[in-house]
C-alpha cells in the first residue's frame, strides 16, 4: 500500500545557491500565460550547458530527485537514477495520475460509454448523491471535474485528511458546500478526479485500474504498481498511484504522438489529447493554465504541457522540439511553496535549450569546433 496524506517536511537540498543559478522564475506575459526568465548565473558554464550530462549532473544536486530522463523523438537521449534509486522501480507519482485519469476518460468516450465532456455527472452517480442535493449537483459535467472547476469546496490540502478519513469518498466529495458555480474558477481538488474513477468503475463494471491495464495494454512500458482504494474499493482517482519512471516515459510518449503507440498502434484520440491541452481555467496559485488533467505553461520560450505531482512527480511534453521529460522525487517534501517545482522547470528549461541547439544524434555531446 502506498502510504497515504500529503507529507510537510522541508527538502534537504545540497549546494542550493549553485541550483538556483541554474533555475528559472516565472512572470506573467499575458492573461494568465507564464513565461520563464532566466535567473543571474554564477558564470557562462553555467548559463549554457554543453551536454545533456552536465545537466543531469545539476540535478544530482537536488537530494530529492530520485531520476531523471529526457527523450527526443521517442529516442531516450539521458537518463539517470540518483542515490539508491532505479528507473524500474515503482514511485509514487501523486497527482501526475491525474493526466491518466484523464486519458481512461478520452478512451471511455471513444468507447461511446461517456458521451463526452458536457455529460452531466448526476445520474452517472445516482446512489452516491447527498438526500437533500444542493440543484447545482445536476449542472457539474464530467469536463468540469476534469477541469477542477466543479464549484464543490476542495478536498485537496488541508481538507485532504479529512476526505480520507470518511467512510464514503465519493459520497463526501459530492456533500461539500459550493465556493463557486460549475464551470467557475479552479478549485484544485483530488475529490473531483475520484469522482471520476467511481464513474469509469460504474460504466465499465470493472476496477478502474483493470480498465488501465487493458486500455493502456497496446502502450509498450506501461504498467500501473500499487494504487489505493477507497473504503468502496474505487480505486483512487488523481493520487496515490504507483509507476516507475520509465513507465510514466511511456505514458508521455503516447501523448507526445498524438495518442499513438510506437507502432502506430491507436490508444487515446488525437482529439482528446487536443482538448486535454486547451487551456480552460488557471492555477489560483501558479497562474498556470490547465486543461482536462495537464497543467499548461511556456518554459524557455517554448509550450509545455505537465503533469505534476505532490513532491515534484514531473512528466513534461515539448511537442514543438519532440521532447518527453520525467523527473520524479521524494513524495514527502514539498514542491510548490519551498521553490523546488521552480527548480525543476528550471531544469527542463536547460534541456530546451539544449535540444533547440542540437540535433537528436548530437543533444549529447558538444559541436565539435567550439560552436
Amino acid at each position: 500500500m502506498i502510504p497515504p496524506g500529503n507529507g510537510l517536511r522541508s527538502p534537504t537540498m545540497k549546494r542550493r545557491t549553485l541550483l538556483a543559478s541554474a533555475a528559472t522564475f516565472f512572470v506573467p506575459i499575458g492573461a494568465g500565460a507564464q513565461e520563464s526568465a532566466p535567473l543571474p548565473r554564477a558564470d557562462a558554464a553555467a548559463e549554457a550547458p554543453r551536454t545533456i550530462g552536465a545537466i543531469l549532473d545539476r540535478g544530482e544536486e537536488l537530494e530529492s530527485l530520485k531520476a531523471f530522463i529526457v527523450a527526443r523523438d521517442g529516442k531516450i537521449v539521458a537518463e539517470r537514477a540518483y542515490r539508491p534509486n532505479a528507473l524500474t522501480a515503482s514511485t509514487n507519482i501523486k497527482s501526475a495520475s491525474k493526466s491518466v485519469i484523464s486519458a481512461l476518460v478520452g478512451i471511455a468516450i471513444g468507447k461511446g460509454m461517456l458521451s463526452g465532456p458536457e455529460q452531466k455527472i448526476a445520474p452517472l452517480l445516482s446512489g452516491a448523491l447527498p438526500d437533500d442535493p444542493d440543484p447545482r449537483l445536476a449542472e457539474i459535467t464530467v469536463g468540469n471535474l476534469l477541469s477542477m472547476q466543479s464549484g464543490l469546496a476542495r478536498t485537496s490540502g488541508p481538507n485532504y485528511g479529512r476526505w480520507v478519513a470518511s467512510r464514503n469518498w465519493v459520497r463526501f466529495v459530492l456533500e461539500q458546500p459550493f465556493e463557486d458555480e460549475p464551470g467557475g474558477a479552479m478549485l484544485y481538488s483530488t475529490g473531483s478526479t475520484h469522482l471520476l474513477s467511481a464513474i469509469l468503475t460504474r460504466l465499465g463494471g470493472r476496477p478502474t485500474r483493470d480498465l488501465a491495464k487493458e486500455w493502456l495494454a497496446p502502450v509498450e512500458g506501461f504498467s500501473i504498481g500499487g494504487w489505493d482504494r477507497d473504503p468502496q474499493g474505487i480505486y483512487l482517482g488523481g493520487n496515490q498511484m504507483a509507476m516507475s519512471p520509465r513507465s510514466l516515459l511511456a505514458f508521455g510518449e503516447l501523448y507526445r504522438n498524438g495518442g499513438r503507440t510506437a507502432g502506430g498502434a491507436r490508444v487515446v484520440a488525437a482529439e482528446w489529447i487536443d482538448a486535454s491541452w486547451q487551456v480552460r481555467t488557471h492555477s489560483r496559485f501558479s497562474g498556470d493554465g490547465y486543461g482536462y488533467g495537464w497543467f499548461i505553461r511556456r518554459i524557455g520560450g517554448e509550450q509545455v504541457y505537465y503533469a505534476w505531482g505532490y513532491g515534484g512527480q514531473m512528466l513534461y511534453i515539448v511537442p514543438a522540439l519532440g521532447l518527453t521529460v520525467v523527473m520524479v522525487s521524494d513524495e514527502d517534501n514539498p514542491s510548490a511553496r519551498t521553490g523546488y517545482r521552480d527548480l525543476l522547470h528550471g531544469l527542463l528549461g536547460d534541456v530546451i535549450a539544449l535540444a533547440r541547439d542540437r540535433s537528436v544524434q548530437d543533444m549529447a555531446e558538444p559541436r565539435s569546433g567550439g560552436g
